[in-house]
């Protein structure tokens, strides 16, 4: 591995950090490194927290790739989008603890997890896409619709609001807030707390409450395979 992730183990859980840059962006190996964590994890049947760096959890897609060719930006999103699928259909729980910023796929990863935590601060949180003249993919428009408040939802798709922690909470990126300090502390505490989950429980749940949600997914990033990811200008 080329330690842009890094991975840990204690107890029933483990904790896979993104660690690539001042932004954390989302490349390919990147993606790679964190598949391999949760095969890890799901080997060692944990549970797992997904964090960042203070003060940031991924600002997105690496943008040299996503400059570089619209089939080279369609290849990044569509590996995005199925590690989100891969977050979604996991069979232990999955934890975020966002040290700050999250935008666009950071925020998206806060979107396929079961539990997100934030810290206190002045951060933002949310899909800039069409701000920066991408329209839309339908594996993003899904992801969204999964877990964002119907009032927030295309304020957040459509008009690339961004948001606070705590307005985050009321968007639905966001499940609960909590000082910097004690962010990777209380994801720990979560962990601990769902170890005592039944695994078979909680797996075979957790996909029939999401079966139609990952089919539609599934559906979207076929679609995104197909067409051309968009950028104007």
């Amino acid at each position: 591995m080329n330690n842009l992730v890094q991975y840990t183990t204690k107890d029933n859980y483990a904790i896979i950090k993104i660690a690539n840059g001042k932004v954390n962006a989302i490349s390919h190996v990147v993606i790679d490194e964190i598949n391999e964590c949760l095969n890890n994890a799901e080997q060692e049947e944990r549970v797992v927290i997904i964090t960042g760096q203070d003060g940031i959890l991924s600002g997105g897609y690496d943008l040299k790739v996503m400059t570089k060719s619209a089939d080279a930006a369609k290849e990044l999103v569509t590996k995005g989008s199925k590690l989100s699928h891969r977050l979604l259909s996991f069979p232990r729980p999955v934890i975020m603890a966002c040290g700050g910023h999250a935008v666009a796929k950071g925020a998206f990863l806060l979107l396929s997890a079961d539990y997100r935590l934030g810290a206190e601060g002045d951060f933002k949180i949310g899909l800039n896409e069409v701000m920066i003249g991408m329209t839309m993919h339908h594996a993003g428009i899904e992801i969204a619709k999964g877990k964002l408040t119907p009032v927030y939802f295309e304020r957040s798709v459509s008009n690339a609001e961004m948001y606070s922690p705590s307005e985050a909470v009321n968007a639905g990126f966001l499940d609960k807030v909590v000082p910097q300090s004690h962010l990777l502390s209380t994801a720990i505490q979560i962990a601990q707390l769902f170890g005592k989950i039944n695994k078979t429980a909680h797996k075979n749940t957790k996909l029939k409450v999401r079966k139609e949600h990952l089919t539609r997914l599934e559906k979207a990033i076929e679609l995104d395979n197909i067409e051309e990811i968009s950028f104007n200008s």
